[in-house]
C-alpha cells in the first residue's frame, strides 16, 4: 500500500512538535546519524519485509527520552513507503479508542505507541491479538446479553517507545519480533548531527563551536538542537549570526550549561545528594521530595545520563553519588565512606 503524502500522515490526539524540530528529525535511514548496528541491521528487516510484500515485524524501541524513538519509527515508515500513525498509551482509554485506530489501518502501515510501558491493562490485552492474529474481540453490550465481535483488521507493524521497559509485561514485551535498547551517542555523532541541524537552520557555525555543543548535549539529539537553536539566537542577537567559540561560551553560560552539559537541575539533583544525604544511599522518592521533582522525572531524564557519565550509581538500598560527582562539583570527598557504600552492592 502506497503511503499518502506528507500532509496525510496522521497523529492521532498526539502533540505536534516544534516545526523547527519537525524539519531538524532525518526522514529516512540514510540520514540517520548514530545507533550503527541497529540501523544496519534495520535496514535488512525493511528491505526483506518490503521483498515479501510483508509487513515488518513488530518493533520495541527502549532508551531514555530523545534519543529517536520517534523519528526512527517515523523514518521506517518512509522506508516501507506506507502510512504512520502514532498516538501516546495514556489517552487510549478505552476499547473503542484502540479500535476506531487499528479499523482504519491500511495494509503494511506503521502504528505508533509512545510510552507503551502505560497502556492500560484492557488496551493492552485488545492489542494480543491485533498483533498476533490481526483480529479484534469486541465486546458489545452488558450482562447477559452482551456479544463478542470478532473484528479483523489489516496487517500493520507496531512500534512502541518506552523510557521504562521493566515495566512492559511479558506477554506484550513476547510478541514484539524486533527489539532494541538505544545508546546515548558518541562526541563524534552528536558533532555531525550539530553541523547537520545548522546546515538546515542556515546558521554558520564553526568547527570549534560544534565541537563543544556537542560535548554538552548529553549524548541526546533532542538536546543537542534545543541548545543549539537557543545558542542561535544569543548568535543572531549579538554576533551577526554566527556561532563561534565565544558565542558559544557566553550561551552555555547564560542558559547555566556547564561543560559536561550538566543544566541547574542535575546540580541541584547532586548537591542534594551529597549534601542533604551525605552522598547517599537515598532513595529516589526522598530525593525527588527533596528537590520538587517527580519520581518518573528523575527516573527517567535525569538519571540515565548520571549513571551514565559516572556520576550516580543504583545500589539496592537507593542512589549513591560517587567521586567523579563530588570531583566536578569541587566538594570534598571522603574515601572511607565510598568503602561502606561499596558494601551495598
Amino acid at each position: 500500500m502506497k503511503k499518502n503524502n506528507s500532509e496525510d500522515i496522521t497523529d492521532i490526539e498526539f502533540g505536534k512538535d516544534d516545526e523547527y524540530e519537525k524539519t531538524l528529525r532525518p526522514k529516512f535511514l540514510k540520514d540517520f546519524i548514530g545507533q550503527k548496528n541497529f540501523t544496519s541491521n534495520l535496514q535488512v528487516y525493511i528491505e526483506a519485509a518490503k521483498k515479501r510484500k510483508e509487513p515488518l515485524d513488530h518493533i520495541l524501541l527502549a532508551g531514555p527520552p530523545g534519543l529517536g524513538k520517534t523519528t526512527l519509527a517515523s523514518i521506517i515508515a518512509n522506508e516501507m513507503n506506507v502510512n504512520f500513525k502514532s498516538t501516546s498509551a495514556p489517552i487510549l482509554e478505552k476499547a473503542g479508542d484502540l479500535a476506531a485506530i487499528l479499523t482504519d489501518i491500511q495494509e503494511n502501515d506503521v502504528f505508533f505507541i509512545d510510552e507503551i510501558h502505560r497502556l492500560r491493562k484492557n488496551i493492552e490485552e485488545l492489542l494480543y491479538s491485533a498483533m498476533e492474529d490481526y483480529t479484534m474481540d469486541i465486546i458489545i453490550g452488558q450482562g447477559p446479553s452482551a456479544k463478542t465481535i470478532k473484528i479483523n483488521i489489516a496487517p500493520f507493524t507496531l512500534i512502541g517507545a518506552t523510557t521504562r521497559s521493566g515495566l512492559i509485561s511479558s506477554p506484550l514485551r513476547a510478541r514484539f519480533g524486533i527489539t532494541e535498547n538505544l545508546d546515548f551517542y558518541t562526541s563524534d555523532e552528536m558533532k555531525m548531527i550539530i553541523k547537520r541541524s545548522s546546515s538546515i537552520l542556515n546558521v554558520n557555525i564553526e568547527e570549534d563551536a560544534a565541537e563543544m555543543l556537542a560535548k554538552c548535549s548529553r549524548g541526546t539529539p533532542r538536546v543537542g538542537n534545543r541548545i543549539l537553536k537557543r545558542v542561535r539566537d544569543f548568535a543572531q542577537i549579538e554576533n551577526k549570526g554566527k556561532i563561534d567559540i565565544e558565542i558559544t561560551k557566553k550561551a552555555l553560560e547564560r542558559l547555566n550549561i556547564d561543560s559536561l552539559g550538566l543544566n541547574k537541575l542535575d546540580i541541584k539533583l547532586l548537591k542534594t545528594l551529597i549534601e542533604n544525604y551525605e552522598g547517599g544511599p537515598v532513595g529516589a522518592k526522598t530525593l525527588a521530595i527533596s528537590i520538587g521533582e517527580e519520581v518518573d522525572t528523575i527516573e527517567e531524564v535525569y538519571e540515565p545520563f548520571l549513571i551514565q557519565i559516572g556520576f550516580i550509581k543504583r545500589t539496592p538500598r537507593g542512589r549513591v553519588a560517587t567521586k567523579k560527582a563530588y570531583l566536578h562539583l569541587g566538594l570534598p570527598y571522603r574515601e572511607e565512606k565510598t568503602l561502606f557504600q561499596d558494601e551495598v552492592f
